[in-house]
C-alpha cells in the first residue's frame, strides 16, 4: 500500500538518494548534474509550495513537489516534478503521485497545471502525462543536451485543473 503525505524536513536525506540518482543521470531533469545536497534541498524543498513523499513497505518510494509557476498574473498555474525510485517503477506511483498533486494544487488554489520542460525521450513520463489529461501545448526544439542522445526537443505540457 502506498501512502502519499508532506514531507517534512526530516525526510530529506530520504529524498535526496532519489533525487541525487536521478539528477546524476542527467536524462530527465534539467538540473546540474553535480548538484549538492544543499542545492537540491533548495530546488526540492525550500522553493516549493509544498513537498511530498510516497511511503512504500520499503521507505520512500516517490516523492513530489509543488511551486507556484510564475508570479503576479500567472500565479494561478502551478508547476510539479516528480520522481519515483527506480526499483519501485511499473507499480503506478507517479500516477499516483500525478492525481494527489491535481488534487492538492485544486486545494491549494491553483487552476491549471503546466510541465514547462518534459524531455521528449523521456516516453514512459510523455505517455502517462497524455493519459492523465495533459495536452503539449508546445515544443521547444533541440533544448537539451542528453548525456547519450545528443540534442533532444522538450515538450511544454498543460492541464487545466
Amino acid at each position: 500500500m502506498i501512502v502519499i503525505r508532506a514531507a517534512g524536513p526530516d525526510d530529506f536525506d530520504g529524498i535526496w538518494p532519489l533525487l541525487r540518482d536521478v539528477f546524476r543521470a542527467g536524462d530527465t531533469y534539467a538540473v546540474a548534474s553535480d548538484i549538492s545536497k544543499e542545492e537540491a534541498r533548495a530546488y526540492w524543498m525550500t522553493q516549493a509550495r509544498a513537498t511530498y513523499i510516497a511511503l512504500g513497505d520499503e521507505g520512500i518510494v516517490g516523492t513530489y513537489y509543488i511551486k507556484t509557476n510564475q508570479p503576479g498574473g500567472g500565479a494561478h498555474i502551478c508547476n510539479c516534478g516528480y520522481i519515483v525510485n527506480p526499483a519501485a517503477r511499473g507499480q503506478g506511483i507517479a500516477a499516483k503521485l500525478c492525481a494527489h498533486s491535481q488534487d492538492e494544487a485544486r486545494r491549494l488554489g491553483y487552476r491549471a497545471m503546466q510541465f514547462n520542460f518534459v524531455l521528449a525521450s523521456n516516453a514512459g513520463a510523455v505517455r502517462l502525462w497524455q493519459r492523465l489529461g495533459f495536452a503539449t501545448v508546445g515544443t521547444i526544439p533541440d533544448a537539451y543536451m542528453h548525456p547519450a542522445l545528443g540534442l533532444v526537443d522538450a515538450f511544454v505540457m498543460y492541464r487545466r485543473l
